[in-house]
């Protein structure tokens, strides 16, 4: 049984707890749910400190000094049917995003032709909409799909929305779609306080769909919305659950206009904190920070790698503008992270070793 957080103070100091535990990790193992909450609950700093230098160490023993590149174009803008209490871009709120139909090829090649001139890994095309079916508009994202394929450059990435059936999924899969975005967003028991107009199920459901069809998951969450740590550990452990390969972490940014414009916002140690978590549950994912790093986390951006982060995304995002991509790329240099990936990103995710990443004998079982 494990201890609860009371216990591990009274029977052994906080410092010596978090390093139990994330030996264990370094050694293939796993935490529990209840050790999980024990991580989420430090407070003081000095032991929070400590906590993030494990999530270090845990990065670069399965991810070395390699650090994912990702950016999105904006393939289709606003008026989406879906109530989500946190997005600009839905009907159901007054913002000021942008709206318009689903764009010509041109754009989108030049967000590919710029990702690869930034050595960004991936470019992900988004839509803001409920989901794909079959259909024209299914027939018109494949062959934009296949003309980023063709490109020969950054890797095509999708985040299209709901998927209703296997047929759609098989479909993105042949017009040569590797890995689909599409975040879970919170725990099960807080999704129907930010969304209402599809349900947790719904976004498994599509993610079965797309693990069927052989493309990867990218899908992780939105921190910071009124949430308690517990949804932000149970939202882990669901990702270890599906077997995500890249879990994305976005911080609210609150939009004028939307549910949430008034919500406060997380502290940075509390957000740090939670992405040392996610990489004590998560060792061998790819943990990326996304959204919403800028304005919350000013010029503690940088420790995102020192709490266990090891995937970026650059560029601006859907409705809030970001820092310059040469400014990220600076800071990589600084701390002596690559952003190179020279090896094929499906290879890599499909064994998830460190391999030649960080140069260890990795004879730990996955976790």
């Amino acid at each position: 049984m494990s201890m609860t957080l009371a216990d591990s103070i009274t029977e052994m100091p906080v410092r010596e707890r978090v390093a139990e535990l994330g030996q264990r990790v370094l050694d293939g193992g796993q935490i529990s749910r209840d050790e999980a909450l024990e991580l989420a609950q430090i407070e003081n700093n000095a032991d929070i400190m400590d906590l993030l230098a494990w999530g270090n160490r845990i990065r670069e023993r399965f991810k070395g000094n390699k650090i994912h590149l990702c950016s999105i174009v904006n393939a289709k803008a606003g008026a989406c049917s879906e109530n989500c209490s946190f997005c600009a871009q839905s009907a159901a709120y007054q913002t000021e995003s942008p709206r318009y139909g689903f764009v010509d090829p041109e754009p989108v090649a030049e967000a590919m032709s710029e990702a690869k001139a930034n050595d960004v890994t991936a470019v992900g095309l988004v839509a803001a909409w409920r989901g794909l079916k079959e259909g024209p508009m299914l027939d018109e994202v494949c062959d934009r799909i296949r003309e980023m394929k063709e490109n020969g450059q950054s890797r095509p990435d999708a985040s299209l929305g709901l998927i209703e059936s296997q047929a759609v999924a098989d479909r993105l899969k042949e017009a040569g779609l590797s890995c689909y975005g599409h975040n879970l967003e919170s725990s099960r028991r807080f999704f129907p306080e930010h969304c209402t107009t599809h349900t947790f199920e719904d976004r498994l459901k599509t993610i079965q769909f797309l693990k069927n069809a052989g493309i990867k998951i990218c899908s992780g969450g939105i921190i910071g919305m009124g949430e308690a740590r517990e949804d932000r550990v149970d939202l882990a452990m669901q990702l270890r659950e599906i077997d995500a390969n890249v879990v994305p972490i976005n911080i609210l940014n609150p939009i004028e206009g939307t549910p949430l414009e008034n919500q406060k916002p997380l502290p940075p140690m509390e957000i740090l904190k939670t992405i040392a978590v996610f990489r004590f549950i998560l060792p061998r994912k790819e943990i990326m920070i996304a959204g919403g790093r800028t304005v919350n986390l000013r010029d503690m951006q940088s420790m995102v790698f020192t709490a266990g982060a090891s995937a970026l995304m650059v560029g601006n995002y859907l409705t809030t503008l970001n820092q310059p991509v040469e400014k990220d790329l600076q800071m990589l240099r600084d701390l002596g992270l690559d952003p190179d990936w020279d090896n094929d990103f499906a290879d890599q995710l499909a064994d998830e070793s460190c391999g030649s990443r960080c140069g260890c004998d990795d004879n730990a079982t996955t976790a």
